[in-house]
């Protein structure tokens, strides 16, 4: 028997999330530990009218595709390949009204051992597909989702049982309550409050055991996020200007975005540009994502986690970016809507804990003080 939180979270991305509506291209992005959800997925989309593609690969660096043909590509491809666009996600990104990403890797560490400037060349090659995605989802031509079916691999790395994990995701997702998206508009409208407070604000200071950054606001909009764009959600976050951060920053959890840990990751900022970065291991990776192109270097977002619902890192940053009581930069490109005007190939966000003590000031008010929001 179908476990029936998985229909939820399909209706919920489908009437909530995405709103599909009769005649709209829609791309179903997956591996095959999802097919319960894709299954849902389609069935929801066709009886709405429109028109679902499923396709069993990615369009770096959002999803990877199917993890073994992954592995073998950038084992073998020559330079030419590796910088070849795929032209069939060019169709999807240039002409599909909807997509929807679902992570569901059965091996987490299936590149973990590949060299990482490979990854980064082929991410180049999709800059401007990834500059495209921006521009047609700031202006509402295109609609995305990205969510997370709970698999063995996740759960083992996250050090939880599969029982445990599922939970731990139906419950960030709310597809665990009677009414999920009842519960993700309360969630908007708590977000609401703190960026119609935060609207016009001009400078902002983080400090903390391990932080010490100050960076321009203005004429900046901050952005709630509710469920619409990522499932489980729960964050408001801007563009800061790009040339004010300054400061440095150490991150309390390591990263794993390229499949290795990177632990420990410092960074020292100078008119906004990363100056100096160290990382207690696999320094070459930290490198080779700052290298990527100018823009990688500066932030795109900034940051907090407001789902006190997830309480532990799981090593998959579109949950721990929510985690009540976290802030998180990323640096790369910046999402449009926010005003930020950084461009990369890159979008790599880092986590930082601030529930000891961390303290946000905003034009001299103090806004947040360790984890929580002081209005």
């Amino acid at each position: 028997m179908r476990d029936p939180r998985v229909s939820k979270l399909a209706k919920l991305l489908v009437d909530y999330s995405i709103e599909i509506k009769p005649k709209e291209l829609v791309a179903i992005t997956a591996l095959t530990p999802a097919s319960p959800l894709v299954e849902e997925l389609f069935r929801e989309c066709l009886q709405r009218g429109s028109y679902p593609y499923y396709l069993s690969r990615g369009f770096p660096p959002y999803t990877l595709g199917l993890e073994n043909l992954w592995e073998i590509y950038l084992k073998h491809a020559n330079s030419d390949q590796l910088q070849h666009t795929d032209i069939i996600w060019e169709k999807v990104v240039n002409e599909f009204n909807v997509w929807i990403a679902i992570l569901s890797l059965s091996n987490t560490q299936a590149i973990a051992n590949i060299d990482p400037s490979l990854v980064t060349l082929r991410r180049r090659a999709h800059n401007q597909l990834m500059n495209t995605v921006f521009k047609r989802t700031a202006s509402g031509e295109m609609r995305r989702v990205l969510t997370l079916f709970p698999t063995p691999g996740y759960a083992q790395y996250a050090g939880m049982s599969l029982d445990e994990f599922e939970n731990y995701v139906f419950s960030a997702t709310f597809v665990d309550q009677e009414d999920p998206a009842a519960e993700w508009k309360k969630t908007g409208s708590f977000q609401q409050e703190l960026v119609s407070w935060l609207s016009g604000k001009e400078k902002m200071v983080i400090k903390g055991e391990d932080v010490d950054l100050e960076m321009s606001i203005a004429g900046r909009k901050w952005i709630s996020c509710s469920g619409k764009v990522n499932v489980p959600d729960g964050e408001i976050f801007t563009g800061p200007v790009e040339e004010s951060v300054s400061g440095w920053i150490r991150f309390a959890y390591p990263d794993y975005i390229t499949g290795r840990e990177i632990p420990g990751i410092e960074l020292q900022f100078t008119n906004g540009r990363v100056e100096n970065a160290t990382a207690k291991g696999n320094q070459d990776s930290l490198q080779e994502m700052l290298n990527t192109d100018p823009g990688a270097r500066y932030v795109g977002e900034f940051g907090i986690g407001t789902n006190y619902r997830m309480n532990r890192f799981i090593k998959e940053m579109l949950f721990d970016e929510k985690i009540g009581g976290t802030i998180h930069l990323a640096l790369g490109h910046g999402y449009i809507g926010s005003g930020s005007k950084n461009e990369s190939a890159i979008h790599w966000d880092l986590l930082h804990d601030m529930k000891k003590g961390g303290q946000i000031i905003v034009d001299d008010t103090l806004f947040y003080d360790s984890g929580e929001f002081k209005l």
